[in-house]
């Protein structure tokens, strides 16, 4: 592991949830630069006016490449065969592949052109630290123009995000800082403030702000949109297009539409984000969705929604099981907004005819998700995918209720984490649910998670515990049987038991609101299978095969 792995940002021990010193409200108001901004870009469908920008001609990859930086883009188009026919589909159906990118993801070809412009400009010089905020992917692509090119990077994102974007971005030589999903894109906790305020106080570094850049949109429209009509000779009849910051729809989009004005450019967006249009499709109770790099909360000022064409929604129960068939059915290796572009593409191109072509990005790979969605236990812990009872089991449906659950212990938010401690030693416990003043779970205080701030001088000892809140863990409701249980906890360490309520707001109106009922660890429920008949019963079935 690097030096820069293992040192702690210069500003990181202050008192901020995520590590990073905290200023007043009055400062960052000063201080924040909004990523939601109108574009200043003049351009709109069938302008005449010459480009202002720099722009990169189309290269073939070439056959020896002097670094692997040479290897970022030029993806292959490839057919899909089996899904869009059991769909009923009449048109062609090609998947860009950008997940055979260099890093791994579409956010390749925008890192590097982003540094490449700063480097133009004269805005990155050698000895400069890149600091971005992003859910992981576009934090790779910089993250390799980094250690190819030198520069020291500090990568800025949600508690959301996958571990093995973590890890590979660590194995690049970046630091990582995580901030709380929940988090708003204008708080000062968010991925965005904590950028800027790095930016800020550390020396020669810059944030070169996907939201922003000029270089997202310019890598799609020079790249991704160029190739798309030189792979099918400008027969393009449709585009579909996930959204995160909106580059890659808006830049795509702006080239095919110059020649193509016909071509139908289509926007996917996930339930629980604002950027599809008209405002009514927004409209949901959805409040977090676990699909990576796609949706947000704001209107990046990249995201030129005059090129999208019809917006369409997808939500976690629609895209991911659909990125497991890509990979089972098509053998593409990709990763869970591969599966909601595709749920879109099947929907939108209903409408297209034989012989016409549609074109649906895949965005990055599976070595993101190997823990998430790729697992089984996974899928089935969120109820993406039934739990089968595969070695009938004959507990497998008894209810929760059967293991004599105890009401848990739980702290307040301002519970100071010695304390914590102390209350996990005294009772012999790993975890406690951690609640504010209305009675809402915020998360868990988890004893690794919180040896874990405590070691990286993330947290005091003296700090509360909101500053070291776990929020990886799956909740259950009372009524669940104990093979869904079962199949969790093969992997998560603890399950925590709910049941929902509705609290009245009015005469007519009510909300509902989780109590906390118990928590389920590994050693519950196998001191429950060795007390019990239950084992034996299994057992004997063994043996009378």
């Amino acid at each position: 592991m690097s030096a820069n792995q293992q040192r702690v940002c210069p500003v990181a021990n202050g008192h901020g949830s995520n590590g990073v010193a905290t200023e007043s409200r009055e400062e960052f108001l000063a201080h924040f630069k909004r990523p939601d901004l109108p574009s200043r870009c003049t351009w709109a469908v069938g302008t005449s006016e010459p480009s202002p920008h720099h722009h990169k001609p189309l290269m073939p990859r070439p056959k020896v490449m002097t670094t692997i930086l040479e290897a970022v883009g030029n993806t292959p188009l490839v057919k899909l065969n089996k899904i869009p026919q059991l769909a009923g589909l009449k048109c062609n159906v090609y998947g860009k592949c950008e997940f055979l990118s260099a890093g791994g993801s579409v956010k390749d070809r925008i890192g590097l052109r982003m540094i490449e412009e700063a480097e133009r400009k004269g805005l990155l010089k050698p000895g400069y630290t890149i600091i971005e905020p992003t859910s992981g992917n576009t934090g790779i692509g910089l993250a390799l123009g980094a250690a190819v090119k030198g520069y020291r990077c500090i990568i800025v994102m949600p508690e959301k995000m996958s571990n093995e974007k973590v890890d590979t971005l660590k194995a690049l030589g970046a630091q990582v800082i995580r901030t709380p999903t929940e988090a708003s894109f204008d708080s000062q906790e968010g991925l965005i403030a904590v950028a800027q305020r790095l930016e800020r106080e550390i020396p020669n570094s810059i944030v070169l702000n996907q939201y922003t850049n000029e270089g997202n949109p310019l890598a799609h429209y020079d790249g991704t949109g160029s190739e798309i009509l030189d792979q099918l000779e400008g027969k393009v009849d449709m585009v579909v297009v996930g959204a995160g910051t909106g580059g890659t729809v808006c830049g795509i989009g702006r080239k095919i539409k110059e020649t193509h004005p016909d071509c139908i450019v289509v926007g996917g967006d996930p339930e629980g984000s604002i950027l599809a249009e008209p405002e009514e499709l927004n409209k949901t109770d959805v409040n977090f969705y676990e699909v990576e790099g796609v949706g947000y909360d704001f209107i990046p000022t990249v995201l030129d929604r005059s090129v999208v064409d019809r917006w369409v929604k997808f939500n976690d129960k629609q895209a991911l099981p659909m990125a497991r068939r890509l990979i089972a059915e098509e053998g593409l290796l990709c990763g869970g907004s591969s599966g909601g572009n595709v749920i879109v593409a099947l929907m939108a191109a209903k409408e297209l005819k034989e012989g016409q072509n549609c074109v649906v990005i895949l965005p990055d790979n599976i070595r993101n998700y190997l823990t998430k969605f790729v697992s089984d236990n996974w899928m089935e812990a969120r109820n993406f995918k039934t739990s089968e009872n595969v070695h009938n089991h004959s507990w497998w449906n008894n209810s929760i209720s059967t293991l004599n659950l105890r009401t848990p212990i739980t702290v307040g938010l301002d519970v100071c984490l010695q304390e914590v401690m102390d209350i996990m030693k005294t009772n012999s416990i790993n975890q406690l649910p951690v609640m504010d003043r209305d009675g809402t779970i915020k998360g868990m205080a988890f004893l690794p998670n919180v040896m874990s701030k405590l070691l990286n001088r993330l947290a005091k000892p003296s700090d509360p515990v909101s500053r070291a809140v776990f929020k990886k863990f799956v909740k259950v409701d009372r009524n669940d049987g104990l093979g869904h249980v079962s199949r969790i906890l093969e992997q998560d360490p603890f399950v925590l038991v709910v049941q929902k309520e509705k609290k009245f707001t009015d005469g007519t109106n009510f909300e509902l609101r989780e109590t906390v009922v118990g928590i389920i660890t590994q050693r519950d429920l196998l001191d429950y299978l060795s007390t019990s008949e239950n084992l034996v019963n299994d057992v004997a079935k063994l043996n009378l095969h």
